[in-house]
C-alpha cells in the first residue's frame, strides 16, 4: 500500500540507529505536485546526530502513543469515507498543572481543522477526539498539546481564596493572565474588551473575594476561552498519516453467487447446459431487493480437465461434471481468459455493466494457483516447485492434497511471477472489475502483497481487495497492515456469548486502525455446526449478528433457503456447488414461506437506514443475566450524521437457537449519550414493537418466532415520532 511521505515540517530527531524510508514507500500518483516531487527519494527527516550522539524526541509536554496507527508506523492506519475515527495521544507533563490538546487534522486538500480533545478519565492521561472523514486520500494529523494556563489558575484561585491564602496574589496572576490574553491576535475584538474588563475587576478590593472570584467563572468569559484557550508551552506530537479509502472499503453487505449455476439445464442425457453471464445477470434484480450493495462470484476462468474434482470433492470426474473453478487452467486459456460456457469477454463487460445498472458493484475470486493443464505450465515451468522426480508439487494441505491444482512458487524467479501477477489484476480492472476476494492470500508471501497492493492501489485508488485467509492471527493481520481492505475473519467460528463479545471489542479496538472485517454467515466452503443443526433461528440469529456488528457483511447463495445438509464430517455443503451446477428456485420458496431472502432484505434496509451500523469502532458490550443472551450497541453522535441526530442501535440475540430464553438485560446508557439514569422509548425495527426501557430490562427471545430484538433507540421526547 502506498505511504505518502512525510511532512516538510522539522521533525523531531530520531536516535541515529532508526533507518529511513526506502525509496519505495512513495506517494500516490495524484498526491498534491509537492508530495509528487519527492515520489523517488526518501521522505525527508531531521538532521540526524553523529552516532552515539543524544538528540531530543520530546516537546515540552511529552506526546507519546498517537492513533490512529498501525502497530509498527510502517504503513499508514486506514479509514473509510463516512467513517466516524477516534483520535487519540497520551499527554502528560511534571506536576500539576493542567493540560489541554487537539487534533490538527489536514484533508487531501491541504485543509487543516483543529479538534478539542478531552481526557478519557481521570488519571489515565489519555486523550481523545473524534471526526468524520469525508473524501478519499491521504489525511495527516498531529497532535498539540498546551498547559492550560487560564484551568490551573482557576482551579488554585479556587481553592486558596476561600481559604484566605495569597488571595491578593491569585487575583494579580489572573488579571495578569487575562490581560496577556487580550493581546492575542486570535480574539475577537468583544472578547479582547471582556478580558480587560475581566483583568481590570480582579484588582477592585472594593470587591469582595468572593465576587471577584466569581468573575473568573462568568460565563462569557468562560465561552471566551473555551473558543482560544489561554495557553502556553505549545507542543507538537510527529506527524501520523491516516489513508482513507472510498465508502465500500468498509462498509456493504456481499452476495456470492455461481454465474454458472443461473439458468443451468440438465439434459435428457445427463449431460449440463451451463449458465452464462447473460442467464445470470436474470439474477441480479432480485439480489438487489434484498439491498445487497455488492455482487461476489467465483472464478470465471477455463478449468483444467487434469484430475478435475467430481461431485463432493471426489477424484473421479465424469465426463458431464463441471470442475472446481478453482482449478484453473486449460486449453482455452488461463487467468486471463473467461471459461467459453459463461461467455465472451463482451458477455463479461455486459454482466459488469448489468451489476452496476442494478445498483451493485461487482467483486470476482482471483485465485493464483493453476490446473496442470494451465499454458503456464508449459510457458513459464519456473512458477511451480519441480520435485526430484521432475514432476510438479500439488497443493497440500496435510492432510489435504488438491491434485487438481500447483501452487505457485514465489521465489524461483519472483520478479517473473510478480509481473505476471500484476498484469493479471490489471487485465480485469480493463474489463471494469473494482472488487477483488483473492483465494488464499496466506499462502502468498506477504512481501509480495505488499508490493502489488501498493502498485495497483497507486494507480487504482478505488481498487479493494477483500483477503479470504483462515489463517493465524499474525499472518491474517499482516494482510490487512500491508493493504489489503478488508479481510475474512473467526466470526464464522465464534457461537458463544463470551465469544462473540470479545472478538467484537477486538475488532473494533485493537485491530481497527488496520484490519477491516467482513462478516461471511457461510461460503461456498464453509457451513458450520451452529447452521447445520440450528434450524432458522440460527440462520436468522447468524445473519442479524453479521449484519448490526460489522460494517461489511455477506452471504453465500442457499443461505435464504436455509441449506444445511452437510456432506459427512466435514463443515461443507452437500452436493457442493463448487464441483457441479446447483439451480436454484429461489422464487418459488420466496412464495411458499420458505425463503429468509425478505428477512436479509430488511437487515440490510435497516443498515442503510442507520448510520450508527456503517461504523466499525463504536460497539458498547452491555450484559444480561442470561448466559445465552447477548448485548450490544451501536450510537452515532449527531455531529457525524446527515440529518444532524444522534442514531443508536441496540441488539438483543438469543443465541441458543433450540430454547426460549428470558432475563434482565442490564444497560450502561452513557454509552450512547443518555445520563445513567435515563429512560427512553425503543422501537423492535423486526417486530414493530414499542418499549420504554432503561438500565434494567425484562427480554423473553423465542428462537422459533424471533430469536433477535433490533431496537432503536429514542428519547422520550421523541414520543410522537412513533
Amino acid at each position: 500500500m502506498a505511504t505518502p511521505p512525510k511532512s516538510e515540517e522539522p521533525q523531531p530527531a530520531r536516535p541515529a540507529t532508526r533507518k529511513a524510508p526506502t525509496a519505495r514507500r512513495t506517494a500516490p500518483a495524484k498526491a498534491a505536485p509537492a508530495a509528487a516531487d519527492r515520489a523517488a527519494k526518501p521522505a525527508p527527516t531531521a538532521v540526524q546526530p553523529a552516532a552515539g550522539a543524544w538528540a531530543p524526541v520530546l516537546g515540552r509536554i511529552p506526546i507519546l502513543e498517537l492513533s490512529p496507527q498501525q502497530p509498527d508506523d510502517l504503513w499508514p492506519a486506514k479509514a473509510y469515507v463516512g467513517e466516524v475515527v477516534p483520535f487519540g495521544a497520551t499527554v502528560f507533563r511534571e506536576g500539576h498543572d493542567l493540560l489541554g490538546a487537539d487534533v490538527l487534522l489536514t484533508d487531501p486538500e491541504g485543509r487543516t481543522t483543529e479538534h478539542r480533545m478531552s481526557l478519557r478519565s481521570a488519571g489515565t492521561d489519555r486523550w481523545s477526539a473524534h471526526a468524520l472523514v469525508d473524501r478519499p486520500g491521504f489525511w495527516t494529523f498531529r497532535i498539540r498539546a498546551w498547559s492550560d494556563d487560564y484551568g490551573t489558575w482557576r482551579h488554585n484561585a479556587e481553592v486558596k481564596v476561600p481559604a484566605g491564602m495569597d488571595v491578593e496574589v491569585m487575583f494579580a496572576l489572573g488579571a495578569r493572565l487575562f490581560t496577556r490574553a487580550a493581546g492575542e491576535d486570535s480574539r475577537t475584538e468583544e472578547e479582547r474588551r471582556l478580558l480587560r474588563d475581566s483583568a481590570a475587576s480582579l484588582g477592585l478590593t472594593s470587591l469582595s473575594p468572593e465576587q471577584r472570584l466569581a468573575i473568573a467563572s462568568d460565563s462569557r468569559l468562560v465561552q471566551a476561552v473555551q473558543r482560544v484557550p489561554i495557553a502556553s508551552l505549545e507542543s507538537l506530537s510527529p506527524q501520523r498519516t491516516l489513508r482513507v479509502e472510498r465508502e465500500r472499503a468498509g462498509r456493504g453487505a456481499w452476495y456470492e453467487f455461481f454465474p454458472r449455476s443461473e439458468g443451468a439445464v440438465r439434459r435428457e442425457d445427463g449431460s449440463w447446459q451451463s449458465g452464462t453471464f447473460r442467464t445470470a445477470a436474470e439474477r441480479l434484480p432480485a439480489i438487489a431487493r434484498m439491498n445487497f450493495d455488492v455482487v461476489y462470484i467465483p472464478p470465471v476462468h477455463p478449468i483444467g480437465t487434469t484430475n478435475r474434482k467430481g461431485p463432493n470433492n471426489t477424484l473421479t470426474a465424469g465426463p458431464h461434471d463441471p470442475g472446481s473453478p478453482y482449478g484453473i487452467g486449460a486449453a482455452e486459456g488461463g487467468h486471463d481468459a473467461i471459461h467459453p460456457d459463461l461467455g465472451t469477454e463482451d458477455d463479461f463487460r455486459f454482466f459488469v455493466a448489468a451489476v452496476a445498472e442494478a445498483g451493485m458493484e461487482l467483486a470476482i475470486d482471483i485465485a493464483l494457483q493453476a490446473s496442470p493443464d494451465h499454458p503456464w505450465v508449459s510457458e513459464h515451468p519456473e512458477f511451480f516447485t519441480t520435485l526430484p522426480d521432475g514432476s510438479i508439487a500439488y497443493a497440500e494441505n496435510p492432510p489435504k492434497k488438491y491434485q487438481d491444482i500447483y501452487p505457485l512458487n514465489f521465489d524461483n524467479d519472483p520478479e517473473g511471477v510478480y509481473q505476471e501477477m500484476l498484469r493479471l489484476f490489471l487485465h480485469w480492472i480493463d474489463l471494469g472489475v473494482k472488487i477483488f476476494r483473492v483465494d488464499n492470500p496466506h499462502t502468498k508471501p506477504l512481501a509480495f502483497w505488499e508490493r502489488l497492493l501498493h502498485e495497483v492501489n497507486t494507480a487504482h485508488p478505488e481498487a479493494i481487495f477483500l483477503s479470504e485467509a483462515f489463517t493465524r492471527p499474525a499472518m491474517m493481520r499482516g494482510l490487512a497492515k500491508v493493504g489489503f481492505q478488508q479481510s475474512y475473519t473467526y466470526f464464522t467460528w465464534r457461537n458463544s456469548k463470551e465469544e462473540l463479545a470479545e472478538y467484537f471489542l477486538e475488532l473494533a479496538t485493537e485491530t481497527a486502525d488496520y484490519l477491516r472485517p467482513n462478516f461471511f454467515v457461510n461460503t461456498h466452503d464453509i457451513l458450520t455446526a451452529y447452521l447445520q443443526f440450528g434450524g432458522p433461528a440460527a440462520y436468522k440469529t447468524r445473519a442479524a449478528l453479521a449484519a448490526t456488528a460489522s460494517p461489511s457483511w455477506g452471504v453465500y447463495s442457499g443461505y435464504e433457503l436455509m441449506e444445511n445438509v452437510a456432506r459427512p464430517g466435514s463443515e461443507e455443503n452437500i452436493d457442493n456447488e463448487k464441483y457441479e451446477f446447483k439451480p436454484r428456485d429461489y422464487a418459488g420458496a420466496e412464495e411458499r414461506g420458505e425463503s429468509l431472502a425478505p428477512y436479509l432484505r430488511m437487515l440490510n434496509a435497516i443498515r442503510r437506514e442507520h448510520p450508527s451500523l456503517g461504523q466499525l469502532r463504536n460497539i458498547a458490550v452491555h450484559w444480561s443475566d442470561e448466559p445465552e443472551i447477548l448485548v450490544y450497541s451501536k450510537h452515532i453522535d449527531g455531529r457525524f450524521t446527515p440529518s444532524g441526530a444522534s442514531d443508536t442501535i441496540l441488539v438483543v440475540v438469543n443465541l441458543d437457537p433450540h430454547s426460549v430464553r428470558e432475563t434482565i438485560v442490564h444497560l450502561d446508557p452513557t454509552q450512547f449519550g443518555l445520563k445513567e439514569d435515563a429512560a427512553f422509548l425503543v422501537r423492535d425495527l423486526i417486530s414493530g414493537a414499542v418499549w420504554t426501557w432503561g438500565q434494567h430490562n425484562y427480554v423473553r427471545l423465542d428462537p422459533f418466532t424471533e430469536p433477535v430484538h433490533i431496537l432503536h433507540v429514542v428519547s422520550p421526547v421523541a414520543e410522537q415520532y412513533y
